[in-house]
């Protein structure tokens, strides 16, 4: 379910929200579906405990997961993220950083616009 890249760039905490995001994006997990606790997937993917604990406070925060005390935690029921300014700034950010590297390396808007078409229809 999870894999860790530890070369990259992002930090664990951020590699376990995008993946978790990415399955729900992809139908692979669907509300209500339990996913495993902080110390089972701290295990499964070699991790400490706080890494993934972070991981899920933020996807918590963002209302993607819920937990349940005594039960467990699982894909939120009523899934339905609204951005808050800050994500949404955080968003965009990342986007400029994407887009200048595209320009920089000569991709006009046509092909930048066919590309981000791309990427976006293998998320369906």
């Amino acid at each position: 379910m999870i894999s860790i890249d530890y070369k990259s760039h992002k930090s664990i905490y951020e590699q376990i929200i995008d993946q978790i995001k990415y399955h729900v994006i992809k139908g692979y997990l669907k509300p209500g579906d339990v996913i495993p606790s902080v110390r089972k997937l701290a295990l499964m993917i070699d991790v400490t405990p706080t890494t993934v604990a972070k991981a899920y406070q933020e996807l918590e925060r963002q209302q993607v997961i819920e937990t349940i005390r005594g039960k467990g935690t699982f894909i939120a029921s009523d899934l339905q993220i609204k951005p808050d300014k800050a994500a949404l700034e955080k968003v965009r950010m990342n986007l400029v950083s994407a887009l200048m590297e595209l320009k920089l390396m000569g991709m006009n808007r046509q092909e930048v616009m066919d590309f981000v078409g791309q990427v976006y229809q293998s998320l369906q």
